[in-house]
């Protein structure tokens, strides 16, 4: 596997990251704090931030930024934080639509808090476009990926578009299946499954047992287009669970 591609999984696998911005305040310092985002189905990070928020004033005066992704459930240790993988995205920060129903459902999906702040007038999203990133998987394994390698432009779109009904068949139908993924890759016995979003690379669920909820990530073997590779790649997945 490339660096690019396990880059790219990396992100897909996380939603917890630093947001770092230039100061407008104090002048050529950098700015940082812990922002969560979701992956817009391209894969580059939206975050939600209010307009009176350092980091809103700071982007409308630069918005050149950087966001370092980690894996936050996986830090127990000064060990850890080192022998983990994290990844810095370089870019620039670009306010987009708010009134995106699909976007406004994926981002609550993935972080359901976000709801209230979702229906505030001074809270708006961003995303990012990545120009370079910065990955390091552990210890003695490490390099630069152009953005373009980061972002999935040709099939995000028809894949956005079937999100919704995939997910509603999966939740309704499939079930079994899904709490088998569970059992057969994470060693998981959830009592309910919910699928809370599907991308090119992958798909996303909440694992929900007595104690509590996990997301989950499960990687497609091969990249999908459309709802009959969506399909076929689902049946895969139930084929190797079943093994």
């Amino acid at each position: 596997m490339s660096l690019a591609v396990e880059a790219k999984e990396f992100l897909r696998s996380t939603r917890s990251g630093v947001l770092s911005s230039f100061s407008a305040k104090f002048d050529g310092y950098p700015f940082g704090s812990v922002m969560p985002f979701v992956l817009g189905h391209d894969c580059r990070p939206i975050v939600l931030i209010s307009n009176i928020a350092e980091h809103t004033k700071n982007i409308i005066a630069n918005p050149k930024v950087s966001l370092l992704a980690f894996q936050s459930n996986n830090l127990k240790s000064v060990e850890d934080l080192h022998a983990n993988g994290r990844l810095t995205l370089i870019g620039e920060a670009v306010q987009i639509d708010k009134k995106d129903a699909d976007l406004m459902a994926r981002y609550c999906r993935y972080l359901p808090e976000s709801t209230g702040y979702l229906a505030m007038h001074d809270f708006q999203f961003y995303r990012i476009n990545i120009s370079q990133a910065r990955y390091i998987a552990g210890f003695g394994k490490m390099g630069w990926v152009a953005g373009e390698e980061m972002v999935e432009v040709k099939n995000a779109t028809s894949i956005a578009a079937l999100e919704s009904s995939v997910i509603e068949h999966m939740n309704d139908d499939h079930q079994e299946s899904m709490q088998q993924y569970c059992q057969h890759f994470y060693g998981a016995a959830p009592s309910r499954v919910n699928l809370i979003g599907i991308d090119c690379d992958g798909f996303d669920v909440e694992a929900v047992t007595d104690n509590e909820i996990k997301i989950l990530r499960f990687s497609f073997a091969a990249p999908i287009f459309d709802a009959n590779s969506a399909r076929a790649a689902f049946v895969a997945l139930s084929k190797a669970a079943r093994a």
